[in-house]
């Protein structure tokens, strides 16, 4: 029987090319969780466990991350059996509340190992992808409206992206109003432009924000009020025809239950990290597919792991309508795998190799490992 013979975990700390500048704080180096799984034949499953600016985006760190895996996730998998892992994931749920980006990593590199262990790639283990090729756009987060509107023009000469995201919420209404109806006069009606608000306005504010980003022709704004505040985003959708994405919001198919059962008519973003792994995640879009709720592809800025990770599940998807923002190693400086994701033709391809089918390129990996 091949059993968990060792898992170790390191904290991988990446300078941005750019500071990225969100509602609630600014970031300009990555610090990933990245989890080591070896089993008793020697092969090995690796898992990436990332966040957003320490504890100014949610509940954990990386340091928390590290901290918890260590001390309550290692001493509960070692030796273990490797038959089943959605035995292993239950067992993990009901000994450990919350912790959900931790969860997904373990996850991530459990699948890693099984993919390995059978050679086939972890979209074969999720029942087979549907797609190899998986629409990405590109957020706009310098903070300074004429680097945004250059940045973006480079990118379309690239034919890297042709869809954009702003992070407004940090300046005044006026402000990000003023940035937002610029940047897209300057990309035209050809470019999709969506806004992230991050949580950052109230009800009231989000009216007149919504209505003057209707007017200046932005496709979409994400998560403009308070998570858990369900009612307004329920009467926002109803009151305007820019549709609504909702995060932070749904953490779990159950959140997405009630969220849809309230009448809600916009769009979930599904996130591995914030709901505790690849399967948990599709569980929520199943759970948005019976009630007509369309899903988009988000990230927490994971590097090239958690990435690929994500597109993996992304791919068993018959129908993402607002594809997916999986750019968070193209966020990055460096990369500590020998063999980069493929950014080409506005989108990414889905790794076809055992696992996530991705190599660590040890000496990077070193070089970027916190000491």
């Amino acid at each position: 029987m091949i059993k968990i013979e060792k898992i170790s975990t390191f904290i991988i700390d990446i300078p941005t090319i750019r500071p990225h500048k969100l509602s609630m704080t600014s970031m300009a180096i990555q610090s990933m969780v990245i989890v080591r799984i070896r089993d008793s034949q020697g092969l090995e499953g690796i898992g990436e466990g990332t966040t957003i600016g320490g504890l100014a985006y949610g509940p954990e760190s990386p340091e928390s991350i590290k901290t918890n895996l260590d001390t309550y996730f290692i001493p509960l998998l070692c030796n273990k059996p490797l038959d089943s892992i959605k035995e292993l994931m239950n067992m993990l749920n009901r000994s450990i509340r919350g912790n959900f980006i931790a969860k997904s990593a373990i996850e991530t590199a459990l699948l890693d190992l099984k993919g390995k262990q059978l050679g086939v790639p972890i979209s074969t283990l999720l029942g087979g992808s549907c797609q190899n090729h998986i629409s990405c756009l590109w957020v706009l987060a310098s903070g300074d409206t004429s680097k945004d509107i250059a940045e973006a023009k480079e990118m379309l000469a690239q034919n890297r992206h042709c869809n954009f995201k702003l992070k407004i919420g940090a300046n005044s209404l006026q402000q990000d109003i003023t940035h937002a109806t610029a940047v897209k006069a300057a990309l035209g009606n050809e470019v999709s432009i969506r806004v992230d608000v991050n949580q950052a306005w109230n009800e009231s504010t989000a009216i007149k924000g919504m209505a003057a980003l209707q007017e200046a022709g932005i496709d979409l704004v994400e998560q403009p009020t308070p998570a858990k505040d369900f009612a307004s985003l329920v009467r926002l959708s109803k009151k305007f025809n820019i549709p609504i994405l909702a995060d932070e919001s749904i953490l779990d198919k159950r959140d997405a239950f009630l969220l849809s059962r309230q009448g809600f008519s916009g769009s979930v973003a599904l996130k591995i990290a914030k709901a505790g792994g690849l399967t948990a995640a599709l569980d929520v879009a199943v759970v948005c597919a019976a009630a007509g709720v369309d899903v988009y592809g988000g990230t927490l800025l994971e590097g090239s792991i958690g990435t690929a990770a994500a597109l993996h599940a992304w791919s068993t998807i018959p129908s993402m309508q607002w594809g997916t923002e999986m750019f968070g190693p193209l966020l990055l400086q460096d990369d500590f795998v020998k063999t980069p994701l493929n950014y080409q033709n506005n989108g990414v391809d889905v790794p076809t190799l055992p696992g996530l089918g991705l190599e660590i390129d040890e000496q990077k990996f070193t070089k970027y490992m916190r000491k």
